[in-house]
């Protein structure tokens, strides 16, 4: 399982995105967690389309399973993760 959060670098709510993820690292510890800042590396973004930060996309062997925009909760994200345990 993947997990990895669009960022910027100027986003206030990325701040608290990555809160939400580095709670999910102690709860997830087999899954990759990811953070990518899109300006960064804008042609990675591009290609998953993401349109704002912060942005999550779960994934399973490659395979988009979640995407959401905004902050997380813990039990949110936690649900997300299971749809790609599924």
């Amino acid at each position: 399982m993947e997990l990895v959060l669009y960022t910027s670098a100027f986003c206030a709510p990325c701040v608290r995105a990555r809160s939400v993820l580095g709670q999910a690292r102690a709860l997830l510890p087999a899954a990759q967690i990811i953070e990518v800042d899109v300006l960064s590396h804008l042609e990675e973004a591009e290609t998953a389309g993401i349109t704002s930060t912060p942005t999550l996309v779960v994934s399973r062997g490659g395979i988009e399973v979640f995407r959401a925009t905004g902050v997380p909760s813990v039990p949110q994200l936690l649900a997300a993760a299971a749809l790609a345990l599924d």
